[in-house]
């Protein structure tokens, strides 16, 4: 597997294509492509997807064309936005005890019992709405679990993959195919697992599949293979990009051939695809916070995959691990807490049932999260571009995040992952306004206040080991300004200082590198101001991975007011943010004033990170004129209370 990069590679192709497909103006013949083009289906919703299409185009970095989505509107993408997760299977013929013959392992996987329902109902105890089947895995013997008629590795007689569709199509879930485009482990193990011979023979002229170019071929065959035989398969979960299937096209192909698949891109951000994942990351604090690693900015459809086994390998090499429960369920929480999919790797064995320490979390897991489930389903990441309480890190010690019905924005959850040391939680609210909070998994009330742009929980205690669950409901937003104008100091082409106000999270500010550099808020006529809100665009870790992969958040920072937009005098408030996501307030103490004006001086990334380094990027700011007050002013009463 790959470190993350960036592929630019026809990028300009691609947002042509994707623009004029949803448009409706594509023609075939319309790429220069090997193959003919079929006329792409009818597309549904086209001008709001087209509205979307030309938003997400401005928002394009000239730096790095690739990393912005094209395609945030289309139906194939409904079922992973509508997912949790899902579950990862490495399985094939170097699963314990590894095989060299593929019709032995065919026939010990199906005399072992093999059954596609065991892995559909292991998933649905996970609460996962998806399975990725990684088998054509290149350290794992590249073995395609069809019947194939293109020679050049192990196909089975036995249809496993369609067997296994079917299967999950009867209970609701989608199966997803991972196709990796590396031949570089064709020798794993001392043993050749590609016929170069057959394939060339097969094709007519010599092809070498050792080589990126000749297994580049062999993949694009097989993937027109599979789209042929399996019409209800979910899509293609790709490991990574190959350069022959992106100058033959391959992509826009299949999603004409197939407009029900979704694409999927590990570490790699190509446009042209549904969903980047991101392959397990460590060095976090608290380590099961996924989301702080994760560099690809929302509404892009992202997606954190990991070992439920933390230690040992992807696939089951005959050892029986530890399933860390904290480590694992605090994974997924933080995943649907930041509206990134958590994708649950298990080491099925050859006949596919799972060792006793995963099936045994599988079986926890089903009880353990089904009374919190609304609270991770249905939902959105809190404290991002949906609204909702701020997440992150609390008071004294705790930890945690919090989500957003998508039914009903004022119905939101507090995920108490790390308890503070104290009986009491403060979460910044916001701006809603509660009502009314109580635990989920209990259903008792919990007693609490709100002032000062924070929601305080007391008399907390008897935590639970792994997510305590607080449900609040609220009342709307209060106390935010509407109608202001926003400017700023320096602005990328694009990207001027107004994105940051106009309340849409497909635009954003970008300061084009300049430091310091500041952004001015006129609110119209004098106000009282209580405080910034800011969410930055979370387009880098939160923390310095490397010396060039960094955060590229707002360091030091200051605050002026002024009443007529030219005499600003000494700052009213100076000070540093954390390097931390979600939602940022700076509060102020009460001033009237007509403008306010915040500058950064400088951000997170050192010099070292050419990428982030001075990169300034704001999707939203606001300026709060007062602080929430609590519903029916704030009574907490027990039930008998008077």
């Amino acid at each position: 597997m790959k470190p993350p990069t960036v592929s630019p590679r026809g990028a300009g192709a691609i947002v042509l294509f994707v623009l004029a497909a949803v448009l409706g103006l594509t023609q075939p013949g319309a790429l220069a492509a090997p193959l003919p083009v079929p006329q792409p289906a009818p597309y549904s919703a086209s001008r709001a997807a087209a509205v979307n299409a030309v938003k997400a185009v401005k928002a394009v970095d000239a730096a790095s064309p690739a990393v912005r989505p094209f395609d945030l509107d289309n139906p194939r993408q409904d079922f992973l936005r509508a997912s949790t997760g899902g579950l990862f299977l490495h399985w094939g013929l170097r699963t314990a005890p590894a095989h060299t013959s593929c019709s032995a392992w065919e026939n010990d996987v199906t005399n072992g019992g093999w059954t596609p329902g065991y892995w559909v109902k292991e998933a649905q105890k996970l609460h996962t709405q998806y399975l990725v089947l990684a088998t054509f895995h290149s350290r794992l013997g590249y073995a395609r679990p069809w019947p194939s008629k293109i020679p050049g590795s192990c196909s089975t007689e036995r249809d496993f993959v369609g067997e296994l569709i079917t299967a999950a199509k009867a209970k609701g879930l989608k199966v997803i195919l991972y196709m990796t485009d590396d031949p570089q482990w064709h020798a794993e193990g001392g043993h050749e697992w590609l016929d170069s011979a057959a394939y060339s023979a097969y094709k007519g002229s010599n092809v070498d599949l050792t080589t990126r170019d000749g297994f580049g071929q062999f993949g694009y065959d097989n993937f027109f293979e599979v789209m042929d035989r399996y019409p209800d398969l979910g899509g293609f979960w790709i490991d990574n990009d190959n350069a022959y299937w992106e100058s033959h096209n391959l992509y826009a192909q299949i999603q004409q051939k197939r407009p029900g698949y979704t694409l999927s891109n590990n570490n790699e951000d190509t446009p042209i695809m549904d969903m980047i994942s991101n392959e397990q990351k460590t060095g976090m604090s608290p380590a099961y916070d996924y989301p702080q690693a994760v560099y690809t900015a929302q509404p892009r459809l992202t997606e954190a995959d990991f070992k439920l086994p933390s230690s040992g390998a992807w696939w089951y090499d005959g050892s029986d691990p530890a399933v860390d429960r904290m480590l694992t369920l605090g994974r997924l929480v933080t995943n649907a807490g930041s509206s990134v999919k958590a994708l649950m790797a298990e080491t099925a064995r050859v006949n596919g049932t799972f060792p006793a320490n995963q099936a045994s979390f599988n079986t926890f897991a089903d009880s353990y999260l089904d009374p919190i489930w609304e609270s991770l389903h249905g939902t959105e990441g809190g404290g991002y571009l949906h609204g909702g309480l701020k997440p992150g890190f609390w008071n004294d010690g705790a930890h945690g995040v919090t989500t957003v019905a998508k039914a009903d924005p004022n119905r939101q959850y507090v995920h108490v992952l790390t308890p503070p040391s104290t009986s009491v939680l403060r979460v910044r609210d916001n701006g809603y306004r509660v009502s009314a909070v109580t635990d989920l998994r209990t259903g008792a009330a919990v007693s609490w206040s709100q002032s000062g742009g924070v929601l305080t929980l007391s008399g907390l205690g008897d935590w639970d080991p792994y997510d305590t669950v607080f449900k609040v409901t609220t009342a709307g937003r209060q106390g935010i300004l509407s109608g202001v104008k926003v400017s700023a100091s320096a602005s990328a082409s694009g990207h001027a200082g107004a994105a940051a106000g106009d309340g849409d999270h497909l635009t954003y500010w970008d300061s084009d590198r300049t430091l310091p550099v500041n952004l001015t808020f006129d609110l119209g006529s004098a106000k009282q101001v209580r405080y910034v809100g800011l969410n930055q665009r979370e387009d880098s870790v939160v923390y310095a991975r490397s010396d060039t992969e960094q955060s590229a958040r707002i360091k030091d920072y200051k605050v002026f007011v002024s009443n007529d937009g030219s005499t600003w005098g000494n700052a009213v408030k100076t000070g540093q943010l954390a390097s931390r996501r979600g939602m940022q307030g700076i509060d102020l103490t009460a001033v009237s004033a007509r403008y306010v004006r915040l500058e950064v001086d400088t951000t997170w990334a050192a010099a070292t990170d050419t990428t982030r380094y001075k990169r300034l990027r704001i999707d939203e700011a606001w300026i709060g004129t007062s602080y929430a007050t609590p519903v029916n002013g704030g009574q907490s009463w027990n039930e008998g209370q008077s």
